[in-house]
């Protein structure tokens, strides 16, 4: 009996019924799919983990005729809630690539080729943000673990200043940041087992260096390690006052680190650039290539402006690591919180050395003017109230009359119709609709076709 981990006539003839399966996705358009109760999957699909196995065949019928039309396609033009993907053909191709190397990302040694190919994104990324030359870094899962790792790499800098400066470490150590912020900082900091200092936003929803200013001054220099900051807020794409905040951060000597998941593509951008002035400023910067950066899941570039801090605060030493630390060479596991991992850079790295850069930022440009236009076409309907100018590519805006539950009606509806998939969201109290672009294929024929359903 052949070992599983041969390559048979069987494995052949499963290699090609899986790349018909990847080609027949990637060339046609996805229907956005609905998502399936337990019950019903369980019904469907029956026991697929059996001593025996179910064999190549019928494990690939069970994903392409039940699992994968319960899940829904976050590139699809119509998808426009939560934060969408819209990965190129050529990331797609080239993750299935890094996945047959198997390839490992975690050290120069076993990985220097991969490694070196996502420090030159790394490189393009902290040069549109205008980082200096030694910044670097690393990519992770996503937004979540970059925002932990580089929250670590700044409270990690402030203890060892601590002691420097001549001062006690504080009774409990604060992180500052708007009470906009995304959700994963408050998980960071819940985590890290440190408090938050939510600074109330502004009438846009930004944090802004007046209010940070008031905020710390009321504690008296008493344990803030780090401020968040925002270069595109998930719930309403808002960017907050960086340069402002950058000034008090560096007046202070506090960690300034901004969560660009989201909005940090837009950087790419000359139509709206001007919006991140203070960016080159900061200590630490993420930005997710699976989101408005066109690369599959899941993918997140953290930026430092000194590598070496993040390296004190995350290197792992053990006897079997030795070989690995003793060198000089970039170890990718030294900046964030992890060891072991995928190659995730590498997606977007090929797709961006296919494309180039002029590319991307069309790309960009072109979700921008969606949403200006869709933004107007709000206007156009009297139904319809915009709450705001969008700033990048999220639209808030109310259905007047509706209450909440009309929301919550709304959107199942257009799910099940197949229209589009949306979410609605809250603004200041209210229910409100959203929709949020990143995809360069939706048109304001889809736009409409789901505006229509609030008439």
């Amino acid at each position: 009996m052949p070992s599983m981990h041969e390559y048979t006539e069987e494995t052949e003839t499963l290699a090609q019924s899986i790349l018909a399966f990847a080609r027949s996705r990637i060339a046609e358009d996805q229907p956005l799919d609905h998502a399936a109760e337990p019950e019903e999957l369980d019904r469907k699909a029956g026991r697929t983990i059996t001593p025996g196995g179910i064999g190549g065949a019928g494990a690939l019928r069970v994903w392409a005729e039940v699992l994968a039309p319960a899940t829904l396609s976050p590139d699809h033009p119509s998808f426009l809630a939560f934060v969408p993907g819209a990965p190129t053909k050529a990331s797609v191709l080239f993750d299935l690539a890094v996945s047959a190397s198997a390839t490992y990302a975690g050290s120069w040694l076993e990985g220097a080729g991969a490694v070196w190919a996502e420090n030159q994104v790394l490189r393009w990324l902290a040069d549109v943000a205008g980082m200096p030359a030694g910044a670097g870094g690393v990519f992770v899962s996503g937004g979540t673990a970059g925002n932990l790792s580089a929250l670590v790499a700044a409270r990690h800098t402030a203890a060892a200043k601590t002691p420097a400066r001549g001062k006690a470490r504080p009774p409990r150590w604060i992180v500052a940041c708007a009470d906009t912020v995304h959700s994963s900082v408050v998980s960071a900091a819940r985590v890290m087992d440190v408090d938050v200092l939510a600074v109330p936003h502004d009438e846009r929803g930004r944090l802004t260096g007046s209010a940070l200013t008031t905020a710390l001054d009321r504690l008296e220099d008493e344990g803030p390690f780090a401020v968040v900051a925002s270069a595109g807020s998930t719930n309403a794409g808002v960017v907050d006052d960086l340069e402002g905040i950058a000034r008090v951060c560096g007046d202070r000597g506090i960690w300034l680190h901004v969560d660009g998941a989201y909005g940090g593509a837009a950087l790419l951008a000359p139509s709206v650039r001007d919006r991140f002035r203070g960016i080159e400023m900061v200590d630490s910067f993420i930005v997710d290539p699976h989101k408005w950066l066109f690369a599959p899941y899941d993918s997140c570039a953290l930026l430092y402006r000194d590598p070496s801090l993040a390296r004190a605060a995350h290197r792992q030493n053990a006897s079997y690591l030795d070989t690995l630390n003793a060198g000089t060479d970039w170890n990718a596991s030294d900046y964030a919180h992890h060891l072991s991992r995928r190659a995730r850079g590498l997606p977007l790295w090929f797709s961006l050395a296919t494309h180039g850069t002029d590319a991307y930022r069309d790309a960009v440009e072109r979700v921008l003017t969606v949403t200006r236009e869709t933004a107007e076409e709000i206007a156009r309907r009297p139904e319809l109230e915009l709450l705001m100018e969008p700033e990048l590519s999220v639209v808030l805006f109310r259905r007047l009359s509706w209450a909440p539950e009309d929301y919550d009606a709304w959107w199942p509806r257009l799910l099940a119709e197949q229209i589009g998939f949306v979410q609605p969201t809250s603004w200041e109290g209210e229910r409100v609709a959203r929709l949020c672009f990143v995809n360069p294929r939706t048109t304001m024929d889809h736009v409409r076709a789901i505006l229509d359903t609030m008439a």
